[in-house]
């Protein structure tokens, strides 16, 4: 697997040909860091018969894929454009925006500075949510716009979303809560962070986890996602500042609400919950 930068620029000042280097030794030099396969492994799958068809075929898509990126790049530079005149027309936002937390660059992300337009544009810095990147704030910010006023609330909004359980009732019978099916971009955004998410050390993950483990992998992605919703919502219409507690302290707070819960069962049966001495976990008496 050869690197995306390195071919953008290998190609940048010349146009596409395949005409240049097929020495497998050197060619397997351009092995990308994060690829599985040693470089004598690559090496033995670039040694073969370079036939015209071949190359031909290859030539065709080198060719397309210089074109994409320069179709690429004009959309980049005008979304700059256009994110910069919205930056004159708003007030200008409060506060110097705090360092990323972040610094490694995703694929396919604009050139220009996402997180400082953006923060510009609204005055608030989206991506102290955790699982929303500076290119998924802005296709969030496309989807939803920067005026969240049309909700009234945050239950009203993610109901939009239909993220939020749903109530099929029948002659007074719930019958399910299933959330509906939606094809909303702004809800397979979200439903992509938190798939994100899960994998952090986070509250937002140690949610993600927890609920995972129990009710699977989908209803964990959905509960996560409207979690991330209400964060995004709460940060848009009310100017919310997120700092996450950590999946630490999420679990402190969890296994509190649990043994609360415990003890007002206990009390409502005629016992009383009574810890067990050297152990944290308690025992009914």
């Amino acid at each position: 697997m050869l690197s995306r930068y390195h071919r953008r620029d290998r190609h940048a000042d010349h146009p596409s040909h395949c005409g240049g280097e097929r020495n497998p030794d050197v060619l397997a030099t351009y092995r990308d860091v994060r690829c599985h396969s040693s470089i004598e492994t690559i090496r033995a799958a670039l040694v073969g018969n370079d036939r015209h068809e071949h190359v031909f075929a290859l030539t065709q898509s080198l060719e397309l894929y210089d074109v994409y990126q320069a179709k690429m790049l004009d959309c980049d530079r005008t979304l700059e454009v256009l994110i910069s005149a919205l930056n004159t027309k708003g007030a200008r936002p409060v506060g110097k925006l705090a360092k990323p937390r972040v610094t490694t660059k995703q694929v396919n992300t604009p050139t220009f500075d996402v997180r400082a337009a953006l923060y510009g544009v609204l005055g608030a810095d989206l991506t102290e949510i955790h699982g929303l990147g500076p290119s998924l704030a802005l296709k969030l910010v496309g989807e939803c716009g920067k005026d969240l006023r049309a909700w009234p609330s945050a239950k009203r909004f993610t109901s939009w979303l239909c993220l939020a359980p749903g109530n099929k009732i029948s002659g007074g019978k719930m019958l399910s809560s299933r959330t509906r099916r939606s094809s909303s971009r702004a809800a397979a955004l979200l439903r992509l962070a938190a798939t994100t998410v899960g994998k952090s050390e986070t509250a937002l993950g140690a949610f993600y986890r927890r609920l995972s483990s129990r009710a699977g992998k989908s209803k964990a992605v959905t509960a996560s996602a409207r979690k991330i919703a209400v964060l995004f919502y709460s940060t848009l219409r009310h100017g919310m500042s997120y700092r996450d507690p950590g999946a630490d302290q999420y679990e402190q707070q969890y296994r509190r609400c649990v043994l609360e819960n415990l003890q007002c069962r206990a009390k409502s049966l005629g016992f009383v919950l009574q810890a067990i001495p050297g152990d944290a976990n308690p025992a009914v008496s």
